[in-house]
């Protein structure tokens, strides 16, 4: 047997201590905001072996509704030819050797694990940046001069960090599309000479709000190949940030809850914050999670504060000093502001962007949609922390088709009237068997049922002893209350398009298992979860507004020599090794890809695919790794192109702009730029077959 890969570990979850600071305020080492006494899923395991055959029976049904796949119970016995994947001591053989095997869409040459300080790609596959942190999108901004930068540029210019990535069609543009992009958070010390974190000033405060938010720029792509560029200065070109105008809508609009002194009506926010994951919806909007909004507010006074982790003193930033909104001794509303799903229309460049209250308030890592077979969107959400909880929103409107003034407006409220559920998930082995090694019971799966729990309906509160207006805007408090099961970390959560089960990245949870704190169960079955997992989901009968489901772990990541690690059942010995999924996105074979965040095996991050039905379900490949100290983000697969957001490069404790860690994308001597990324292959055929 190989050797384990090394493991390494600078920062809880394999970041750095300044991705840490910067990006989440060191989340993983204050106190876990969840401290409610609900069962955990490893607690009522032993009182639900008799549900094993109700699972079964709703999983047949889910199988029968989506003909073709795989069953979700039982593993996978594949016959498919041995893969030699790169990583595992093989490279990629020369280009007149016989095509790569695999699953159709991920026919490629792994790339091995690396620490390049580059994108590296499949051998035949090309790539280029599409547009750099700083490059003017807007009418009037300026070419990109980080030791002259101002406010108002940046107000002008491609934001920072990119997160979620969208393309959408623009119909009477040949080879155009519009890309909508999130901002999540900025690098102070990496975008500024000289940088003291102690004492930042009023002009990199606010060159710092100008770039966080959103991006909406169109893109050209190049004839012949899959390069897509920027086209500067398009009138849908848009910019939003830390101090554009948004509006509250639904449910808690108005609540005294929202009021602030600047807006005594409770519907006027300025600006969004920490906008991670999201989703593009079937009437052509975008949906972006407000993620780690917390670290950006002092002086939190209260236990509601704590709970979603905001601190009592000063914030990493500093902001406070600049504005008195993130002061909550203040303000002690303003931060209720923030932690919502935001939904933009990228084609009304005057639109002002709405802020989902119906959705629930919490660190959302992500909104992805499906309709319902009479046409209702459902959006399934992760809340993004250590033992917290899975969410869904089921509509009680229908969407309209078409393109008419009438059917889109009538499609932006339909986010706005629903239900909002809770997710509580139940093992169907005995507790015994899930001793927290990762090693399977005896029926050779981590698998169960749950149960949606409603938590509120328009102005109807389901939680006893909350109003309607806390469940929304104290929506992890509500989920503590109904019991709902803690996860680890839940992050982007995708339905497939082709089968509509629903995979939800659990990224990892170090304090699984540690004296005080929730040990493994079923759904999370390792102590000391450094690498991740993803739970593949069910709805009993197929009916995404069912309040049941069963649920299998699709994925248990790691080095395959591990024995804790699980691939669908798929040998392997014959998959890419994997740690910490984040983001995920699928592509028209129904294949899952996967970008990872805090990779804990020695490499690089990078994207992968795995196949999700037939006899490669499990089977993994990795794509493309990104370079020193980035991210791996918003991931976007069309037929032949495959776009990433490259985030925080050369993120790297002890580094600046003085002493950079990367030299990516510009080379040596060029200050280091998150980027998006396009790769498409040499010969112009599709990705992966």
């Amino acid at each position: 047997m190989r050797n384990l890969l090394p493991l390494i570990s600078p920062h809880a979850g394999g970041r750095s201590a300044l991705t840490c600071r910067y990006r989440c305020g060191d989340a993983c080492f204050n106190e876990i905001p969840n401290t409610s006494d609900n069962e955990y899923a490893g607690d009522i395991i032993a009182r639900a072996v008799s549900r094993r055959s109700m699972m079964r029976a709703a999983a047949v049904v889910t199988v029968a509704a989506a003909a073709g796949t795989a069953a979700l119970t039982g593993p996978n016995a594949p016959q498919a030819e041995a893969v030699a994947l790169a990583g595992h001591g093989h490279k990629p053989g020369p280009p007149h050797k016989p095509a790569p095997s695999g699953a159709r869409g991920l026919r490629f040459s792994p790339v091995a694990p690396n620490k390049n300080d580059k994108v590296t790609v499949p051998d035949g596959y090309s790539q280029n940046v599409v547009i750099r942190w700083g490059e003017p999108i807007l009418r009037g901004a300026p070419a990109f001069n980080p030791e002259k930068q101002t406010a108002k540029a940046q107000a002008g210019q491609f934001g920072y960090n990119n997160d979620f990535l969208s393309l959408l069609p623009l119909p009477g543009e040949r080879g155009r599309q519009v890309l909508v992009a999130n901002h999540e958070y900025t690098d102070e010390i990496l975008m500024f000479r000289g940088y003291d974190p102690a004492n930042p000033t009023r002009e990199q405060v606010e060159i710092a709000w100008a770039a966080h938010g959103l991006s909406v720029v169109v893109v050209q792509e190049e004839h012949r190949t899959g390069k897509l560029g920027a086209v500067t200065r398009h009138p849908l070109n848009r910019r939003l940030t830390a101090t554009s105008e948004f509006r509250v809508t639904g449910p808690a609009a108005g609540s005294a809850l929202l009021r602030t002194s600047a807006d005594r009506t409770g519907r006027k926010v300025l600006g969004t914050l920490n906008n991670c994951a999201g989703g593009t919806t079937p009437w052509g909007t975008t949906l972006h999670g407000e993620e780690n909004f917390n670290q950006y507010f002092a002086h939190g006074t209260t236990d509601l504060h704590k709970r979603y982790g905001i601190g009592s003193g000063a914030t990493e930033r500093k902001w406070e000093r600049f504005d008195r909104r993130f002061d909550l001794s203040k303000e002690p509303n303003e931060a209720n502001r923030f932690g919502w799903v935001v939904e933009l229309d990228p084609y009304d460049p005057d639109s002002v962007p709405r802020k989902r209250t119906a959705l629930g308030r919490f660190k959302h890592e992500a909104a992805e949609p499906r309709l319902t077979s009479d046409g209702r969107p459902v959006v399934y959400m992760g809340d993004d922390e250590r033992f917290d909880y899975l969410y869904k929103f089921v509509s009680s409107k229908r969407m309209k088709k078409g393109n008419s003034r009438a059917a889109r407006e009538h499609n932006l409220t339909l986010l706005d009237e629903g239900t909002l559920y809770v997710a509580k998930l139940t093992g169907d082995s005995p507790a015994a068997e899930i001793d927290g090694s990762g090693k399977l019971p005896n029926d050779g799966e981590f698998d169960g049922s749950g149960v949606w729990i409603p938590l509120a309906t328009g102005t109807t509160s389901h939680v006893p002893g909350m109003t309607a207006d806390e469940v929304y805007v104290y929506t992890r408090l509500a989920g503590d209350k109904v019991g709902a099961t803690k996860m680890d970390r839940p992050e982007d959560v995708e339905p497939s398009p082709r089968t509509g089960r629903v995979y939800v990245a659990l990224t990892n949870n170090s304090d699984r298992g540690k004296e005080g704190k929730p040990g493994a169960d079923e759904a999370n079955p390792r102590n000391g979860n450094k690498h991740g997992q993803i739970l593949e989901l069910a709805e009993n009968w197929d009916d995404p507004t069912s309040d049941g489901f069963a649920w299998r772990l699709f994925l248990v990541a790691g080095d395959p020599n591990d024995p804790s690690t699980y691939f669908a059942g798929f040998p392997k010995e014959r998959v890419s090794p994997i740690s910490c999924p984040d983001n995920v996105a699928f592509d028209a074979h129904g294949n899952l890809w996967i970008s990872t965040d805090g990779n804990q095996l020695g490499s690089h991050d990078g994207l992968f695919g795995v196949a999700t039905q037939g006899d490669r379900r499990g089977e993994l490949k990795q794509f493309l790794t990104v370079p020193t100290g980035a991210e791996t983000c918003g991931p976007v697969i069309q037929d032949r192109r495959v776009l990433v957001a490259v985030q925080h490069p050369g993120e790297v404790d002890g580094a600046s702009v003085e002493k950079p860690a990367s030299t990516w994308p510009d080379g040596p001597g060029k200050i280091v730029r998150p980027s998006v990324v396009a790769v498409w292959r040499k010969d112009g055929r599709d990705i992966g077959v």
